[in-house]
């Protein structure tokens, strides 16, 4: 046996432990670093607003504390009315729900001949089995969801207290980075860090103004139709439908429909054929005029970037994700170099020799193309080689000079 194989095989079995023990930690702490990702965007996010506060001669952590506590003010007055509206309108939704029923079974009675009964469809609802498993699994699962509930929580709170140090001791948290690496890095990372704060911040603003213009549309929509509740409603559809990506705007407009159809069912469709309008409205003319200097990205990346995102980390992925995009996609532009495009028709989706020309000009060179291949010269013909036309009118062009009048 040679001597150096006894030390490779520990060297190899203990680099197989230091990579299993690796994939054991990493997997455990998963959750962790996630919170930790957040909490960097969230601190990116209120960096602009802490370091305005700050360089008017405010302490960075009051600074930090300020911003923080108006975002949680907001946050809980949000809460508070969505929960007061649908508290109230599940009663409501409960105390009419006879009407509904007897409204839906006199239609199927009409419609299909039948002859239900409001008091047997009541019985037979309340005493399936369905419905007894359904009870009795709410009832075990009320442990697991308070569970969830306390366990989200804390992820809050975790999220929350490292994004607060993030923003309070981002100075030091630079220096602390810079003083491990050589100057030319220095320059590229807090470059990096800048970009990242000026996308993300970008990011947000032009979210929160759509957001608001989407609430005020869709409470003047409500209001008009007089749907209760409009404005929670309204401050709904404007946040998730902005910061729920692709699939948050027919998510915040189910809310809507659902209580207008309590209303009159055809208020309903008018506020799903609004929503889908709004919807091509945004898309095509509000966004790209609000993101063109804040996240100037492509729409299809936009959306590629949602799907990877989710597909990594599920519906935080989706939040991040266009910003850490476009955070990437301004940092590795200034790495990228660019060369001047040459004139070609076919960059612009044309094609050589046709593009610029009049529909005149090729409409001849088809005609000549069509007069070689029956036999014909292109160019000859009555009159084409200087011989007088007898058809011609008076006074027509000749092709050795212009035209004389007679007489």
């Amino acid at each position: 046996m040679p001597s150096w194989l006894p030390r490779a095989m520990v060297l190899a079995l203990a680099l197989y432990a230091c990579f299993r023990l690796g994939s054991w930690a990493f997997d455990q702490l998963i959750g962790l670093l996630i919170n930790v990702l957040i909490a960097f965007f969230l601190a990116l996010a209120i960096e602009p607003a802490v370091s305005r506060m700050s360089a008017r001669g405010m302490r960075r952590g009051l600074a930090t504390f300020l911003v923080f506590l108006v975002v949680l003010i907001g946050a809980a007055g949000f809460v508070f009315l969505l929960g007061s509206m649908l508290a109230g309108q599940i009663v409501d939704m409960v105390e009419d729900f006879p009407k509904y029923l007897d409204s839906v079974i006199n239609w199927v009675n009409q419609t299909f001949h039948t002859e239900l009964s409001r008091v047997e469809v009541q019985d037979s609802l309340l005493h399936s089995d369905w419905l007894q498993k359904y009870v009795q699994n709410s009832a075990t699962g009320v442990l697991d969801v308070s569970a969830t509930v306390l366990g989200g929580l804390f992820r809050l709170l975790t999220i929350f207290l490292f994004s607060f140090y993030f923003a309070a001791d981002g100075p030091r948290l630079r220096r602390g980075l810079c003083s491990v690496l050589p100057p030319a890095r220095q320059a590229e990372v807090l470059r990096a860090w800048e970009i990242a704060v000026d996308k993300t911040g970008g990011y947000l603003y032009s979210r929160g103004l759509m957001a608001l213009i989407s609430g005020i549309a869709h409470y003047i929509l409500l209001a008009a139709l007089g749907v209760p509740y409009a404005p929670a409603l309204a401050v709904w559809v404007g946040l998730v439908s902005q910061f729920i990506p692709t699939i948050g705007t027919y998510l915040a407009g189910a809310l809507p429909m659902l209580i207008a159809f309590t209303v009159d069912p055809w208020y309903a469709l008018w506020v799903l054929g609004f929503v889908v309008v709004y919807q091509q409205f945004e898309n095509y003319m509000l966004q790209p005029k609000l993101t063109a200097r804040t996240v100037d990205i492509h729409p299809a990346v936009a959306f590629g970037s949602v799907i990877a995102g989710t597909a990594l980390m599920g519906a935080v992925g989706a939040l991040i994700a266009i910003p850490a995009v476009a955070t990437l996609q301004a940092f590795l532009g200034a790495y990228v170099k660019r060369y001047d495009v040459t004139d070609d028709p076919r960059v612009h989706g044309g094609r050589p020799g046709v593009r610029g020309e009049p529909l005149w000009t090729r409409l001849r060179r088809m005609r000549a193309a069509l007069a070689g291949e029956n036999g014909t010269e292109p160019g000859q013909g009555p009159g084409a080689d200087g011989a007088p036309d007898d058809d011609a009118p008076e006074g027509s062009q000749r092709p050795d000079g212009p035209a004389e009048p007679r007489g």
